[in-house]
C-alpha cells in the first residue's frame, strides 16, 4: 500500500513563501509520477503542479505558473513544492497524489489521474 504524508503548511503573510513535502513510502518514488492539488474554500479541488516518474517533465496550473516549483528527490523519498510570492487566494488544502501509470509520458494534473492520496496540509496566507 502506497502511503504519502504531506508536511509544510502553515500561516504565512502575503508575498511570504513556504515550501511543501510529500513523503512517499511503501513503493520506490521513482516509479511515481507527483502531483499537488489544492482545495480552496467553497471551490472544486484543482491540480497545481506535477512532476513526472522520470523528472523530465513537470507541468504547472497558470495561476502558479512562475511563483510554484515542483522538485523531487528519490534519495530521500520526498517531493517538494516551493510556494514563492503567496497571495491569499493560495489559501487552502494542499494534497499530494501519486499516479502510476506506466504507460504515460507526461505527468497529470487531473484527479481521474491518480491512484493514492495524502490527507494534506493546510496553507493560510493572511494579513
Amino acid at each position: 500500500q502506497l502511503q504519502l504524508v504531506e508536511s509544510g503548511g502553515g500561516l504565512v503573510q502575503p508575498g511570504e513563501s513556504l515550501r511543501l513535502s510529500c513523503v512517499v513510502s511503501g513503493s520506490a518514488l521513482s516509479r511515481n509520477s507527483i502531483s499537488w492539488f489544492r482545495k480552496a474554500p467553497e471551490k472544486e479541488r484543482e491540480g497545481i503542479a506535477c512532476i513526472h516518474r522520470s523528472g523530465g517533465n513537470t507541468d504547472y496550473v497558470d495561476s502558479v505558473k512562475g511563483r510554484f516549483t515542483i522538485s523531487r528527490d528519490n534519495a530521500k523519498n520526498t517531493v517538494y513544492l516551493q510556494m514563492n510570492s503567496l497571495k491569499p487566494e493560495d489559501t487552502a488544502i494542499y494534497y499530494c497524489a501519486a499516479d502510476q501509470s506506466w504507460y504515460n509520458s507526461r505527468c497529470r494534473l487531473a484527479e481521474s489521474g491518480m491512484d493514492y492520496w495524502g490527507k494534506g496540509t493546510l496553507v493560510t496566507v493572511s494579513s
